[in-house]
């Protein structure tokens, strides 16, 4: 019985463990840490934006089987959220495409 329970919990972990592809930390405008492959153009651009309108927070990029969506702290405005949204090199639409009818 107590296997259950651990192979339970083990499975849980897995499954609901945040795993971002990638991860862009920025305090007062300064890119303080990042973790994965992030594209050249994608760095520039979000430390350009760093740069002109300071802020500070997180930005993780996720990836499934079809899209790759953007994740962003509550502490980033808008503005700048939108900013980065322009400068990210990968197509992240939510709506399908190819519909039957």
């Amino acid at each position: 019985m107590e296997y259950v329970i651990l192979l339970a919990i083990a499975v849980v972990f897995l499954v609901f463990k945040d795993r971002p592809v990638m991860v862009l930390t920025f305090e007062n405008g300064e890119l303080t840490n990042s973790k994965g492959q992030i594209p050249n153009g994608f760095l520039r651009g979000c430390k350009d934006i760093a740069h002109k309108e300071p802020f500070s927070g997180k930005i993780k990029v996720y990836r499934n089987r079809f899209t790759t969506k953007l994740v962003f702290s509550k502490t980033i405005p808008s503005k700048v959220k939108q900013r980065i949204h322009n400068v990210f090199p990968y197509a992240s639409s939510t709506k399908k495409r190819g519909r039957k009818a």
